[in-house]
């Protein structure tokens, strides 16, 4: 093989370059998720008691546990990713090897002169 680096035209240097980055991603939407809950935690209602703030509540109080959740989700999905990616690169190492070894045997039973000569085995 010219590129040892890819097996398939998929590059698993590449794929197990890029996973940790999903990672890290993963690590610091959640570090900022709980920062927001606390923030928001310990201001209590700080957008007011006018009009504008009344509205705001109305719009995001029935909606605070589901932005929240999903933005756990994400968090998580991030770090799925980075499983996946990793997964993904082994599994194609995997495969590469055992087509690798599959096409050897073949090879070697056609060089003895026992190839395929119409029969089966």
């Amino acid at each position: 093989m010219a590129d040892q680096g890819k097996i398939l035209d998929i590059s698993t240097h590449d794929l197990k370059v890029a996973a940790p980055t999903f990672s890290k991603q993963s690590t610091d939407l959640s570090d900022a998720l709980v920062a927001l809950k606390t923030a928001l935690g310990n201001l209590g209602s700080p957008w007011g008691d006018d009009k504008q703030g009344k509205a705001f509540h109305a719009a995001y109080a029935p909606n605070e546990k589901a932005i929240k959740q999903s933005a756990g989700i994400l968090v998580d999905g991030l770090a799925s990713i980075h499983l996946a990616l990793t997964d993904m690169a082994d599994g194609h190492i995997d495969n590469d090897e055992l087509v690798r070894q599959m096409f050897s045997k073949v090879g070697r039973r056609n060089e003895g002169g026992k190839g395929d000569q119409g029969g089966h085995g």
